[in-house]
């Protein structure tokens, strides 16, 4: 029984920092531009 305790415990501290690390990551500004990276790389930026 208090293993299962324990799995919830843990299941509730990994689900609260992967939620903690989203809300970062949003304020941060990561999914600002989605689409920027995706075209970026079609483009060639090799001037010799």
């Amino acid at each position: 029984m208090t293993v299962i305790l324990y799995l919830l415990a843990a299941s509730l501290v990994l689900g609260g920092g992967g939620l903690g690390w989203f809300l970062w990551s949003l304020r941060a500004g990561q999914f600002e531009d989605l689409e920027g990276a995706a075209n970026r790389i079609l483009y060639d930026d090799d001037r010799d």
